[in-house]
């Protein structure tokens, strides 16, 4: 609780709230012990206000000798306290004067002509009648508390108001920094949530609008579902990889098996399980390809020259279904920087996969093209395509449009994956859509340093 943002933002509220009270009760404080300069002739602010300014007219306007008629029938009708002062601090009408109407009658120098002070059980307005050619006289008026008890009492009291509004103030604070914390407080859970090894964890909150904080929560979900998302393919590739290697690894358990019962003739046996493991090689190897996570741009690589021989290597394979593989660009140099020979296995892949998909006789048209920043190439087939549905998850690891096809028939499914992940790293994209005629893959590269037409 020491370091504790929501005790910084309370204490930090109410001290200053404290201190704005504070102030403004010792400022009025003061300002009631002052004096008013004249007689105060504003409109009348309540029965007690119209009292004193009649009696003040009265006092100082009426002869000498009725004075003392005039204060005692203003205290009978009233049925107040009423004292006048002579400057030795006698009452006119030889009443006890006590302390407290002494001392605020004292406040009432040469430069004072009215003086307020509030008592526990009552309040005193204290006025100086000028006479001319008379001595100054000083008029203290008693006044009962509000008919409101609790209000007499507070007012009456300055630090019982001190202390309620501290109270009071202290509450409103604490709701304050509950609701300016509270979006912390979920957060921090969510956090211990998700680091106990709870994917679903979230913070619920409003999908637009709200404060910053609001704005740190769904930033947050949106970092919460990418991890989900994360973890969750690693484990799908942890799935998919023992499902890959339990049937070469079966396969070689077969033959070995045969291989011992027949040892007269095992070389049949033994080209399966170099088949099989060779198998299992080239998985490993796409494997440790897709899960690279560093790359050093170490060489630039002409996508013409790249694309030329790709091509030629293609078609060369396709030759027993008289299947083509052509280039077609305008450029004669379109240089990119690469990580090693990553890029070309990139290429290879998605040209490899359009050419096993295109019926013998078919065409693989690439296409290479210059575009504003980057360079495109476009890989058509004239297969059968793929649903729409599909076309994105194609560059996910181990999927297969069919579901039933065999590694035999549409590899391990690693091909794509391994052409997306590494456009990517050397900050292109890969994409795919379909034509009319089949499936095109267009992949988009940053222009190197060196372009050529």
């Amino acid at each position: 609780m020491r370091g504790s943002l929501f005790i910084k933002i309370f204490l930090g509220f109410w001290l200053v709230t404290v201190a704005v009270l504070g102030s403004w009760l010792l400022a009025s404080q003061y300002f009631e012990s002052l004096h008013f300069t004249g007689v105060d002739h504003r409109p009348a602010e309540g029965p007690p206000q119209r009292r004193v300014l009649r009696l003040i007219w009265a006092l100082e306007n009426a002869p000498a000798g009725k004075l003392p008629g005039i204060l005692s029938t203003a205290r009978r009708e009233h049925r107040l306290d009423i004292w006048l002062l002579d400057d030795t601090g006698r009452d006119m009408l030889q009443q006890p004067v006590p302390d407290e109407v002494g001392k605020i009658a004292q406040r009432l120098d040469n430069r004072r002509r009215r003086a307020l002070k509030s008592a526990r059980d009552k309040y005193y307005v204290a006025h100086a009648i000028i006479r001319p050619g008379e001595p100054r006289w000083r008029l203290v008026m008693a006044f009962p508390p509000p008919p409101h008890r609790v209000l007499g009492v507070l007012g009456a009291n300055p630090w019982l108001r001190l202390l309620l509004a501290i109270l009071v103030s202290g509450l409103a604070c604490w709701g304050l920094s509950r609701l300016m914390t509270h979006r912390l407080r979920d957060l921090r859970r969510a956090s211990a949530q998700l680091a106990e090894g709870d994917l679903s964890a979230r913070i619920r909150v409003r999908e637009r609008g709200g404060d910053e904080t609001d704005a740190l929560a769904r930033d947050f979900n949106a970092m919460a579902d990418q991890l989900e998302a994360r973890i969750q393919a690693q484990r799908q590739l942890l799935r998919d990889v023992s499902h890959e290697l339990r049937s070469p690894l079966a396969r070689m358990r077969v033959a070995l098996a045969l291989a011992m019962e027949s040892a007269a003739q095992p070389e049949d046996h033994l080209a399966r399980m170099d088949k099989e493991t060779t198998r299992l090689e080239e998985l490993i190897s796409q494997l440790l390809s897709s899960q690279q996570q560093t790359l050093e741009m170490d060489t630039h690589i002409d996508l013409v020259a790249l694309l030329r021989t790709l091509c030629a290597d293609a078609s060369f394979e396709g030759r027993k279904e008289s299947k083509e593989v052509t280039l077609h660009t305008s450029l004669s140099q379109a240089v990119v920087a690469s990580s090693g020979d990553l890029l070309l296995k990139s290429f290879e892949n998605i040209i490899r996969n359009a050419l096993h998909h295109s019926p013998p006789g078919a065409t693989v048209r690439v296409e290479l093209s210059r575009e504003p920043g980057c360079y495109r190439v476009n890989i058509e087939d004239q297969g059968p395509g793929v649903a729409e549905e599909d076309l994105k998850r194609i560059f996910e690891e181990f999927y297969r449009v069919d579901s039933a096809r065999t590694r035999e028939a549409g590899g391990y499914g690693l091909g794509l994956a391994i052409a997306w992940q590494a456009i990517n790293r050397h900050g292109g994209t890969l994409s795919a859509s379909n034509t009319e005629t089949g499936l095109r893959i267009t992949a988009d590269l940053p222009t190197g340093p060196q372009t050529g037409a």
